[in-house]
């Protein structure tokens, strides 16, 4: 101890006997670089996204559905979007994510503060809640359902919103969907209802506001869960937030997942706190506002090994079954149903569907539907396995959600987001790496435009 003392002197005198300069030094130059190039890759993003929101607020693209118009007072700023614009904005978008994710992973935990990582996610978020609808007509699906039973007297999980054709909102509805009876839970649907009396332009603007707000819940269970398994929350708050599927496309159109990922997000939490019960009781509420999410349960319960989970779902299912028939009636409640009818779509930007092209096939058949369902089938029982063996039950649920979106064939860019959130809760970082990778490739495909010649 003597000896140890006596070289902490000498090591001092050459610098009026303070610490010499040395790796603290370093680390604090190496965190305030860090800092100030992760500042300039959030300039990027929000740069990235006001210039895909000023000028979709001009609309009569493409791109921006037609809308009320909602976003008047940006109207002037900016140009109508086209596809290179958009593009080229969203491989910026992407590009300073991927970098602003590698300097934050490289620097460590606490190289980005709390203050400074919620700054970075919320201003794209709030430029896109400010601006119109992106990219999808789902919006108008939700609000159309909510007023064919709130002010026409029309079972939504029986008809399509054709029968409500003298509807204002009926201009607005996607024609893939108008014929279409609605795939959403009853609780979902039970949570839309109060929309319909604000009117469209009401609704629609109630409708950004609810998906910003489980944005926002999500976002702080994100956190909260990084924080407790001893992750960088940081790390996990950008990785989710600032990701631009997340904000360009998930939290642009307004999309229900939001809340079916705030759901997924507070049954880990709860499960975290050992409120076992209570967790399982939130992956059912998830599941009646989108079914995908009730893949978490059976992986919760082979964890856990204890009864309390399926107890929990059983009463949730109970109350909130009820609910829904007296609502709805027994059509309200049969998810299956509909899950199998949506799952009979093809989308052009689907993994089966591009694999099909490659063969030289038109598209995919109805033999390769079941061949699909059949590789989950087998995906599920091996994650379903691990588990069991100790994998971490959190680290296969994000697995299986992501095997759902791949196997889809009807893949859209807010179900590759499903994942994202387990994935930067868990320690083995593939499963985020192979999110990444899939949202990558899907970026990739929308890049053909960019390509094209200029007219």
């Amino acid at each position: 101890m003597a000896a140890g003392a006596a070289s902490a002197s000498v090591e001092g005198a050459g610098t009026g006997g303070q610490a010499a300069p040395g790796l603290g030094e370093r680390g604090a130059r190496r965190s305030r670089w860090t800092g100030a190039l992760a500042g300039a890759c959030g300039i990027l993003i929000a740069a990235a996204t006001a210039e895909i929101v000023l000028d979709g607020a001009l609309a009569h693209s493409p791109l921006i559905p037609k809308s009320p118009q909602i976003a008047g007072w940006l109207v002037g700023v900016g140009e109508r979007l086209g596809f290179r614009v958009f593009l080229i904005a969203l491989l910026v978008f992407t590009g300073a994510y991927a970098i602003l994710l590698e300097l934050v992973r490289r620097a460590g935990a606490g190289a980005i503060s709390k203050r400074y990582a919620i700054a970075l996610v919320a201003v794209p978020q709030a430029i896109v809640f400010a601006g119109p609808i992106l990219l999808s007509t789902d919006v108008f699906s939700y609000i159309a359902y909510a007023r064919m039973g709130v002010l026409h007297g029309v079972n939504p999980y029986l008809h399509g919103p054709i029968t409500i054709s003298g509807d204002p909102v009926f201009r607005y509805v996607g024609t893939n969907w108008l014929h279409v009876a609605t795939a959403y839970g009853p609780l979902y649907t039970l949570i839309s209802y109060p929309f319909a009396w604000l009117g469209v332009t009401g609704a629609l603007w109630g409708m950004k506001a609810m998906a910003l707000a489980a944005s926002a819940g999500t976002l702080a269970l994100t956190w909260r869960c990084a924080r407790v398994r001893r992750l960088d929350p940081a790390f996990a708050l950008l990785a989710v937030g600032a990701n631009p599927l997340y904000v360009i496309y998930t939290l642009g159109g307004a999309h229900n997942d939001l809340l079916m990922l705030l759901a997924m997000m507070a049954a880990v939490s709860l499960w975290l706190s050992g409120r076992d019960a209570a967790a399982g009781a939130t992956v059912v509420a998830g599941a009646l506002v989108k079914a995908s999410v009730a893949v978490l349960l059976p992986f919760m319960v082979i964890a856990r090994r204890r009864w309390q989970p399926i107890l929990g779902a059983l009463g949730a299912l109970a109350v909130l079954g009820v609910a829904g028939y007296a609502a709805f009636g027994a059509s309200g409640l049969n998810v299956i149903a509909a899950l199998n009818r949506d799952a009979a779509f093809v989308s052009s930007d689907s993994f089966p569907n591009e694999i099909a092209h490659l063969f030289d096939k038109p598209g995919v058949f109805p033999v390769d539907h079941d061949v699909l369902k059949l590789a989950l089938v087998v995906i599920l029982v091996h994650l379903l396995w691990r588990t069991w063996r100790g994998y971490d039950w959190v680290a296969a649920s994000g697995w299986a959600l992501l095997a759902i979106s791949v196997t889809s064939t009807w893949l859209l860019a807010w179900y590759i987001v499903w994942s994202l959130p387990l994935a930067v809760v868990v320690r083995d970082r593939r499963l985020l790496v192979a999110t990444l990778f899939v949202q990558a490739l899907f970026i990739v495909h929308q890049l053909a435009p960019l390509l094209a010649p200029v007219s």
